[in-house]
């Protein structure tokens, strides 16, 4: 099957990869792999891609971020380029990208840290772990135990036997899933969903349903944003809002309308602004 439906978006990539400075960091048996944009002396900010992910479901908010922080992105084990995952338990995905990032930074070096989804789940107990984390921004977080809203029943991708069986599947899920407006899902859009569900080898689904998010930040006990689309339909953000946000003084919650789950693709101006004033706020 060809792997891109878009021309533009190798040319994208080829770009990307030429700017980054590739740090492949072993932990055991274990290669994470990380890209670094934007100066290198800046503060260290890293980001955390979603259940099914990789270092491009950032791509719209490099650019924007690296200009005021030396810019981590990662594919977690078992995700993107890094090496398969040899374990099925989230304390040791959690262990395994610690050690990445105590080897990529050092022990010592206090840093912002963001992730979206399931890598937001990944983020907060990271956070929990005692790593130096300055503060902390989630997008549509997993692991809140509270309700969802289904859309659409995800079509299982794996059986398509064309690429435009591929791509359809793959389109009506990013609908049913990932993004609000029919016309924010692009080619583009289409393309690293695609590249990202492909190279997925660890299953996140059955750990973002377990509600691990709220003991995670309750032992972080930090500065935390939490943004969430307004139709996000992995949680209900108003009843969020009133009970993960609302009673903890050290947290904020935003709602961003007409947007669903990938916040940070469908509304990138919004959430890049968003997210700069965050950290900004926080050294």
């Amino acid at each position: 099957m060809t792997q891109w439906n878009d021309p533009n978006t190798q040319a994208w990539i080829d770009q990307y990869e030429q700017r980054a400075v590739r740090h492949s960091v072993d932990v055991g048996d274990h290669q994470v792999s990380w890209r670094q944009y934007g100066e290198a002396s800046g503060e260290p900010l890293l980001l955390i891609h979603g259940g099914h992910g990789s270092w491009m479901h950032w791509a719209r908010n490099i650019d924007a971020l690296a200009q005021k922080f030396s810019l981590f992105v990662v594919d977690l084990p078992g995700y993107g380029d890094s090496s398969d995952p040899l374990f099925g338990e989230f304390g040791d995905m959690i262990a395994v990208t610690a050690q990445s990032i105590t080897q990529l930074l050092g022990a010592n070096t206090p840093f912002q840290l963001s992730g979206f989804s399931f890598g937001g789940l990944v983020s907060a107990n990271l956070a929990a772990q005692g790593l130096p984390v300055k503060s902390l921004a989630i997008l549509g977080p997993g692991g809140h135990g509270g309700p969802r809203r289904e859309r659409g029943k995800l079509v299982n991708w794996k059986r398509a036997v064309s690429d435009e069986e591929l791509r359809e599947a793959m389109r009506f899920n990013l609908w049913a899933h990932m993004i609000y407006a029919d016309e924010a899902i692009d080619p583009f859009a289409l393309d690293i969903h695609t590249y990202s569900c492909v190279q997925t080898r660890f299953r996140s689904r059955g750990i973002s349903g377990r509600g691990l998010l709220g003991p995670a930040l309750e032992d972080y006990n930090g500065k935390t944003l939490i943004v969430w689309g307004e139709h996000d339909i992995t949680c209900d953000p108003e009843y969020l809002m009133a009970n993960m946000i609302t009673p903890f003084p050290e947290r904020k919650g935003i709602i961003l309308p007409d947007v669903g789950h990938w916040v940070q693709y469908e509304a990138p101006e919004q959430t890049n602004t968003i997210m700069l004033d965050w950290f900004s706020s926080a050294r």
